[in-house]
């Protein structure tokens, strides 16, 4: 059983409102603000959530580093997800292109597709327009 800290609490408040993007520790650390809470309690209450399934751990396109994607909500397992590799903006593709898509692979290549953590990377619309 998980306890429910003020920690985790901010954390998840975070996470829930910046659910489209992909966030490092240390961005994460800003979004809570100044020092209600350690660095080490960010870390580790991602690794819980991380085991909880409520947190992806993914490299940031731009830089390499490690970055966290909250897909806590059972409506955001249904779906691929789609990063921009300019804003690094995260987006769900439509349960029914999803659904698509993973059929199609799954009959040409005889692979299933993990929706929950399969992400496909490029432009996003607002990002080709520059």
């Amino acid at each position: 059983m998980r306890y429910a800290t003020k920690q985790r609490s901010l954390l998840l408040d975070v996470l829930e409102k910046h659910f489209d993007e992909t966030l490092s520790a240390e961005r994460i650390a800003e979004l809570i603000g100044g020092d209600s809470v350690s660095r080490s309690a960010i870390y580790r209450n991602l690794s819980s959530l991380e085991a909880d399934g409520a947190v992806k751990r993914v490299t940031l396109p731009s830089s390499q580093k490690t970055g966290f994607r909250y897909v806590g909500t059972s409506d955001c397992k249904k779906h691929l997800h789609l990063e921009c590799k300019r804003c690094g903006r995260t987006f769900h593709l439509a349960i029914a292109s999803s659904n698509d898509l993973i059929d199609s692979v799954m009959r040409d290549a005889g692979f299933k597709i993990d929706s929950a953590t399969t992400v496909l990377n490029g432009i996003c619309e607002d990002c080709s327009k520059d």
